[in-house]
């Protein structure tokens, strides 16, 4: 339960809920690919919570319309879902410590970077479609800090309002999740017994967590999180050199 409650928090105030409930249900002896679709699942009504909170502040990213890219992010979800249920159970679990690493890295420098690149190229508003597929598909296989690289590479488009941001990609997170929850739920690879308990807890996180990052300092929140993630990261990388 407590890692469904920190995890739905994590999600609502900057991302990475997937880094504690992933490794929780593996270490309760779910399988890799089980584990990965379990976890989004338990999630996504966390997610849901956090949209109710953030409803206010969803609003157009302008360079593309709303309704786009709740489109392409549902595409790339059902992508992203489809893959990994085709993926075997040795491949994804020799695949995990990477995907967190990837994730540990983009929710480290994924802004800053986006920032930099912004002062270098300019992109126009079918370069955001592409990209916001592909982080779709990224996002409904795995996940880890899907939502800090949908933010990343927003700015490289020129937008600007981080509070905007957050609440949209809130939503795309959140729309590239359903249709894989449903996917994963119909081919029978929820496990859930241990879903449901942290279903219930991520709800209370993920609404809460909402209502919480607004009053913590960005910076600290940041920080802490991603020394979470890469220590999470440095134990799969471990366990699979074991």
């Amino acid at each position: 339960m407590g890692a469904g409650i920190m995890a739905g928090a994590m999600n609502a105030a900057a991302g990475g809920g997937s880094f504690l409930t992933l490794p929780a249900l593996v270490y309760l002896g779910v399988p890799a690919v089980e584990a990965n679709a379990s976890s989004t699942v338990a999630l996504f009504p966390g997610i849901l919570a956090s949209i109710l909170a953030y409803r206010d502040d969803i609003t157009d990213l302008k360079v593309v319309s709303l309704r786009t890219l709740l489109l392409v992010s549902l595409l790339g979800g059902l992508t992203g879902s489809l893959l990994l249920l085709f993926t075997t159970a040795k491949a994804f679990d020799s695949m995990i410590p990477w995907l967190l690493l990837t994730g540990s890295v983009a929710f480290a420098v994924g802004r800053r970077a986006g920032s930099a690149l912004q002062r270098l190229i300019r992109l126009g508003p079918m370069t955001m479609v592409v990209s916001q597929f592909l982080l779709g598909v990224y996002g409904g296989y795995f996940g880890g800090a899907v939502g800090i690289m949908m933010m990343a590479v927003w700015g490289l488009f020129g937008v600007t309002d981080v509070k905007a941001m957050n609440a949209t990609k809130t939503l795309m997170v959140g729309m590239t999740n359903a249709v894989a929850v449903l996917c994963f739920i119909l081919v029978g690879k929820v496990w859930w017994p241990q879903t449901a308990v942290m279903l219930v807890s991520a709800i209370v996180g993920g609404y809460g967590g909402a209502s919480i990052a607004r009053r913590i300092p960005a910076n600290y929140l940041r920080m802490g999180i991603t020394a979470f993630n890469f220590f999470i990261t440095a134990a799969f990388f471990l366990r699979a050199a074991r």
